[in-house]
């Protein structure tokens, strides 16, 4: 069990950088705005915006991180606990995708690691 849930805290963290990635590089930018439906006027005014939320994203993927590197569930239940959060918020005022994309990897793997203590 120890092993599907570090897989699947991998799979959050990888998840939240790539996050990270959208809205932090590539926003403003073809592929962001094809991805979000966004036109280049939204995308460059909201840009900073989406930054800012890029790096929340790339926080919640490094405390993941240091919770496996440290082999210490405590960290990891903690920041999928914020995953999880977040996804259902995201879902509930932004688009419902958020809950399958985000809360529910986050969920499973919370559960998982919850189980392998």
């Amino acid at each position: 069990m120890n092993l599907v849930a570090n897989i699947l805290v991998i799979l959050v963290a990888v998840l939240h950088l790539g996050f990270l990635a959208l809205e932090m590089f590539f926003w403003d930018h073809p592929i962001g705005r094809k991805r979000f439906k966004m036109t280049p006027e939204y995308s460059k005014a909201s840009a900073s915006l989406a930054a800012n939320q890029g790096l929340y994203n790339g926080f919640l993927a490094a405390g993941l991180i240091w919770g496996l590197l440290n082999s210490n569930p405590p960290v990891q239940i903690f920041f999928l606990a914020c995953v999880v959060v977040a996804g259902i918020y995201g879902g509930l005022t932004t688009s419902k995708t958020i809950l399958y994309v985000q809360a529910l990897p986050g969920l499973l793997a919370l559960i998982a690691v919850y189980l392998a203590r």
